[in-house]
């Protein structure tokens, strides 16, 4: 699934720091979802598209072009 979670999450003016603090994760987890390398889990995408202030629809992209 790809994603646009660096683009909404600069817009907004955070780091991946911060967006984990947020979310309760860690920094490593922002990133591997940043860089496709890990998928959330649905409570976790839920968490990052509501701290970002985003659909998830908006925010997660599958490969199919659909969610």
């Amino acid at each position: 699934m790809n994603n646009r979670m660096k683009e909404y999450r600069e817009r907004n003016g955070l780091s991946q720091g911060k967006l984990a603090e947020k979310c309760n994760v860690s920094r490593q987890t922002i990133n591997a979802i940043e860089n496709n390398k890990y998928d959330p889990s649905l409570q976790l995408a839920f968490d990052i598209s509501r701290t970002l202030g985003v659909t998830m629809e908006d925010l997660f992209i599958s490969e199919k072009g659909e969610i």
